[in-house]
């Protein structure tokens, strides 16, 4: 079977896959993806992460979930 009919082939298989089955696949070629991705933070980066955390940690800095800014943002923007 050539590349091309493979291809095909998991095009239909995935369009008609049930949710779960999708799910798996798409783990299956992040995961894949994420080995290949050789992005590490620089020294100085990860200790601005870590500066942040610990202040967080301690209460010195208030975080807000992400549900809340997206949707502040979707507000703002029915508004303009």
């Amino acid at each position: 079977m050539t590349i091309a009919a493979i291809r095909t082939k998991l095009m239909t298989m995935i369009a008609h896959a049930d949710d779960k089955k999708v799910k798996a696949i798409y783990t299956l070629l992040a995961d894949e993806e994420k080995e290949n991705d050789n992005y590490a933070l620089t020294d100085e980066q990860i200790s601005v992460v870590n500066e942040r955390r610990a202040s967080y940690l301690s209460g010195k800095t208030k975080a807000t979930p992400w549900k809340e800014v997206h949707d502040n943002i979707r507000n703002k923007r029915k508004k303009a």
